[in-house]
């Protein structure tokens, strides 16, 4: 099966789900706490139900390999289960809800193609890549993609109509340009979760390049910032879970970007990078992590 087929079909229900999203968003709405104190609206369900519906009526079909589903609001499955797939989506329906209570805009549909990786691994163990990625934000009707084709953006993406790959800019979008050549050097961070850590980072670039701007974002939009050429660096020195980043960071490495592992330094060994950032751990949760350009 192509892999420009099932990207089609991650598009399809990216779009179909920001869709239920935004009819959510125009009107009022209630906000539950999850057991981990998270916010949960019925944007979050609605969008979970419509690419669960989506994706699996096109592996009925047979446009879509029959694959496992593990999404942020679906069922938690054992690593036991988890530890025997070879690939499989991991879906956020809608990352970035305190933004969506915010309404201001900065939330997306987050659909990933998982695959075990055959590359060793220090110390040994199995782990799982992100092999494609859709990133959809619905409010600011921006589309990112990435395969191991390439990665693309599209600009006033509203409606279910799936656009030709032909349409899309190929990210980096050089007009953005780059530090030292049309804007300065530039890191995203968090809007909603700063952390003191990060702050130290940024103060340590900001001694080697005086004129740092530092610009915030929410959700996967600051994966997909780095990707797109807007930003240099996006260090998450807090807490985040796979299915929060999977689907950006597989746009960030068709865009030719570093998702890497993050040490704090408590490991003995320093801090700083540790390898990329991996998938389908038996806890769900990310390390600390950084996305930086290559030069």
């Amino acid at each position: 099966m192509e892999m420009h087929q099932i990207v089609q079909q991650m598009i399809r229900a990216a779009l179909a789900a920001g869709s239920e999203i935004m009819d959510v968003y125009g009107g009022e709405f209630g906000v539950e706490l999850k057991d981990d104190e998270s916010p949960l609206t019925e944007a979050d369900r609605r969008s979970h139900d419509t690419i669960e519906t989506i994706l699996k009526a096109a592996m009925n079909a047979g446009q879509v390999e029959k694959l496992p589903v593990l999404s942020e609001e679906g069922v938690l499955i054992a690593h036991a289960d988890r530890a025997g797939w070879e690939r499989y989506f991991l879906i956020d329906p809608l990352d970035g809800t305190k933004e969506f209570i915010k309404r201001n805009g900065e939330f997306t549909v987050n659909i990933a193609l998982m695959e075990r990786d055959t590359a060793p691994v220090p110390g040994g163990g199995e782990t799982w890549k992100p092999l494609a990625g859709v990133v959809y934000a619905p409010a600011m009707k921006e589309l990112f993609v990435g395969s191991p084709d390439g990665a693309w953006w599209w600009g006033g993406v509203a409606g279910l109509s799936v656009p030709e790959f032909s349409t899309g800019e190929i990210m980096p979008r050089t007009a953005r340009g780059s530090a030292g050549a049309g804007r300065p050097y530039t890191i995203v961070a968090s809007r909603s979760h700063m952390s003191p850590e990060t702050e130290s980072f940024v103060e340590t670039r900001r001694e080697e390049h005086p004129d740092l701007d530092l610009i915030s974002a929410g959700s996967s939009l600051k994966l997909c910032r780095v990707a797109d050429g807007s930003a240099d660096e996006y260090p998450r020195f807090a807490p985040t879970m796979e299915w929060d980043t999977a689907a950006g960071d597989a746009v960030a490495r068709a865009a030719g970007c570093e998702v890497l592992a993050w040490s704090d330094g408590n490991d003995g060994a320093g801090g700083g990078p540790r390898g990329s950032l991996v998938y389908n751990k038996e806890d769900l949760h990310n390390p600390w992590f950084l996305v930086r350009r290559l030069p």
